[in-house]
């Protein structure tokens, strides 16, 4: 499944990377400006009331805040496109 994350904090725009390590089976993010380590949670019971997945900093100087995720789907263009004509693409050479 793919989440798409805020990467926004205090007004900041975080460059996030990965760490290259994992924990409990899910990959570890940091962010290049703090070095904060980012880690991907299920917040709430998934009912009405639930925040859903964030990532949740538990190393650095945002240990204990959160990243919240944006709503998204996985598709393809196929569907993607009709759904949305006007999308607009990059194309490299």
């Amino acid at each position: 499944m793919a989440v798409v994350y805020s990467r926004e904090i205090n007004g900041e725009i975080l460059t996030l990377a990965a760490s290259g390590w994992t924990y409990n089976f899910s990959f570890v993010l940091y962010d290049h400006e703090t070095e904060t380590m980012w880690l991907p949670v299920n917040v709430g019971d998934g009912g009405p009331n639930s925040c859903g997945c964030v990532m949740w900093g538990f190393a650095g100087p945002f240990a204990g805040r959160f990243l919240h995720a944006y709503p998204s789907s996985n598709t393809n263009w196929n569907i993607w496109w009709p759904e949305h004509p006007d999308t607009k693409i990059m194309k490299t050479e």
